[in-house]
């Protein structure tokens, strides 16, 4: 069912041209390699130009765990996507708990109101969206 949704969302965006063209990640036919090459291409003409430039690196790692339920969907519903995937999307999302267990102490259960399932098929492209 994540793949039939991720299709859904992709030939959406596609049509709605919501992503930019900067955009590498998740993108089709882009990857980590075409946005380094296209960096570096920015920054060496500059460079040559004799302009100054600055870099500042960002190390996302955790983005996963950072993604706010309700902005994602906000943003979804913003892009355009039509209703039924994002309704499909929050009932995904909703619903999950977790609690903390060490050394046989629990803590109590708590609603997951961010983060995004790590090991599935939508996860990353809602990282992207975040």
């Amino acid at each position: 069912m994540e793949q039939l949704i991720l299709e859904v969302i992709i030939k959406q965006v596609e049509e709605k041209k919501v992503i930019r063209s900067s955009q590498h990640g998740f993108t089709k036919g882009k990857s980590c390699l075409t946005n380094l090459i296209a960096f570096y291409d920015g920054m060496t003409g500059w460079v040559d130009e004799g302009r100054v430039v600055d870099v500042v690196y960002i190390d996302c790692r955790e983005a996963f765990d950072t993604v706010s339920h309700n902005i994602l969907l906000g943003k979804l519903r913003k892009c355009g996507l039509d209703e039924w995937p994002v309704r499909w999307i929050e009932n995904w999302l909703n619903g999950r708990a977790q609690r903390v267990v060490t050394s046989g102490a629990e803590s109590s259960w708590r609603p997951v109101t961010s983060s995004v399932r790590q090991c599935s098929v939508l996860g990353p492209v809602f990282s992207a969206y975040a």
